[in-house]
């Protein structure tokens, strides 16, 4: 029966172990002196060898002829653990077995010495998932237990673990595996399976393992059953784990730079094309994205990227045409869109709106937008490149384009604009002006003019302060140029008045003139 790469390679000793020499070297140092505690907590993040660790140790406790610290593999204890059937060692997996009667159990175990060997060891896998009466249950007897007991707690959160539980235990926290020593491991492993893999491709796998051994031997393992007998490189990699090639990255950055929306919708369809994950594809983006940062940032990149001398000279290329504050800020962009599409039905929808978002200089009320933005202009202008107004790149100034003058109001569209004037100034977007207007009346005073007719002078006072506003409504509307003039109530009867009696003396004159037509010799005065 064929056996998975991770299991098959699990380490067996403590010089198996890879990447976690400070925690090694103290428990060697703890066997030798014989100063083995009761209670151990391992913390770190998946595959990085705290389960195996943890299995090594019982193993070399328990040894009949440890050798330097290291389990000899050859005795019985030695054999009875490696083959799964040693009564000293329990495991318990904490995320199934998470009750109260669970730690019950072990407490009512511990009493009893074990039946071979030295020490009996209980490794608690996931301790962190414990319920809260689990954990109390199980403080006291991690606080005293029996000289023959060992407890080994391993985590990932260990944020999560009770301090009471954290203050009874020695912890050891296991760090990430870098890629080299992954890629170094990998390559001895391909050498005993017989199959080929450029040292590219491990280096590949490596990466997308981000610092566990275990998920890179899972990678691989895919790797070789859908290419067996192929020679493994980059580009398979790529393909199985559904990731894209960097060329891919430096190509939406250089879209995103230059503003150029289309080039970043071609790269998106030829990944979507190509069967890859949008999601994975976001996350890469921003680990680009971070090296970015990374390159221009630090003296020696090299250091903190795990990439070929080709690519970080690229990064560095590439890194000069951005500031940190623009990078920083598309970082925080993307991280917000990876978290955001946990949540979509359709991911690229999402990513193919905030790229256009970043291609379009879309105004944004955030501080780091701003801060962005400043940092561009600012980089544009020591570059030597020209800016307008709005910022774009321009190579001379655009001609002002002065409007046409509009064709001055007659008396009929004046006319118009008094039959629909209640309708006119409900449409008004400011609601004081409207509010206003809705309590005057327009008139025609016979001078060219609309005269807007106010209850009260307060009124007409804030409205004469409304011309500008109320004249281009008018002409917006019309088409036509309006002349405004505002009154109030006392103002436009006084005109009333006087208009009447200009009218009335009018028609006098005009029966006087008819009536000296008819009898030319009578005198009317």
């Amino acid at each position: 029966m064929y056996q998975a790469l991770y299991r098959k390679y699990r380490p067996d000793t403590f010089d198996g172990v890879i990447g976690q020499d400070h925690i090694i070297k103290t428990l060697k140092n703890e066997i030798l002196s014989d100063m083995v505690s009761h209670a151990y907590l391992f913390c770190g993040t998946r595959g990085t060898g705290k389960t195996s660790t943890a299995k090594i140790f019982a193993k070399a406790i328990n040894c009949m002829s440890p050798e330097n610290g290291e389990p000899c593999g050859k005795c019985e204890m030695c054999k009875a653990m490696q083959e799964g059937r040693s009564v000293n060692v329990i495991e318990i997996d904490a995320a199934s077995n998470n009750g109260v009667e669970n730690i019950r159990d072990i407490r009512d175990e511990v009493k009893y010495p074990p039946a071979e060997g030295k020490y009996k060891v209980y490794i608690i896998d996931e301790v962190h998932m414990l319920s809260a009466g689990a954990f109390n249950a199980l403080l006291k007897t991690l606080e005293e237990p029996p000289a023959h007991v060992v407890f080994i707690l391993a985590t990932t959160d260990p944020q999560k673990v009770p301090v009471t539980i954290l203050s009874r235990c020695q912890r050891f926290d296991f760090k990430r595996i870098s890629s080299g020593q992954i890629a170094a491991a990998l390559k001895k492993y391909m050498k005993l399976e017989g199959a080929k893999a450029d040292d590219e491709a491990l280096m590949t796998v490596a990466r997308l393992a981000d610092g566990s051994m275990r998920d890179s031997l899972s990678i691989l393992d895919q790797c070789l059953a859908f290419y067996n007998g192929e020679n493994i490189t980059s580009e398979k990699v790529l393909k199985i784990s559904g990731t894209v090639d960097s060329t891919v990255l430096f190509k939406l950055a250089d879209g995103i730079i230059s503003k150029n929306a289309a080039k970043c919708m071609d790269v998106i369809e030829n990944i979507t094309s190509d069967g890859r994950d949008i999601k994975q594809f976001t996350s890469d983006f921003m680990e680009h994205l971070r090296n970015l940062l990374v390159a221009l940032s630090v003296d020696e990149p090299e250091t903190l990227i795990d990439m070929s001398d080709e690519n970080i000279a690229k990064l560095k290329e590439q890194a000069k045409k951005l500031s940190s504050d623009e990078l920083i800020y598309l970082i925080k962009v993307f991280s917000q869109l990876s978290n955001d599409m946990r949540y979509a039905s359709n991911q690229r929808i999402l990513l193919e709106v905030e790229i256009i978002k970043l291609c379009s200089n879309t105004v944004k009320n955030d501080t780091d937008y701003i801060a962005a933005r400043l940092s561009e202009l600012e980089r544009k202008i020591k570059s030597g490149v020209v800016l307008s107004q709005s910022g774009e790149k321009t190579k001379s100034e655009k001609k002002k384009v002065t409007p046409k003058p509009r064709q001055k109001a007659v008396p009929d569209d004046i006319k118009q604009v008094i039959g629909d004037w209640k309708n006119i100034a409900s449409k008004f977007e400011e609601p004081s002006t409207r509010a206003l207007l809705l309590n005057t009346s327009a008139v025609y005073e016979d001078d060219g003019r609309i005269t807007i007719v106010c209850d009260d002078g307060a009124m007409a006072d804030i409205l004469k302060n409304k011309i500008v506003l109320i004249k281009n409504v008018l002409e917006k509307k019309y088409k036509k140029a309006f002349q405004i003039k505002i009154a109030n109530r006392t103002e436009y009867e006084d005109w009333e008045k006087l208009m009447g009696i200009a009218e009335s003396e009018n028609e006098g004159n005009q029966e006087i003139e008819q009536l000296q037509s008819k009898f030319p010799d009578a005198d009317f005065e």
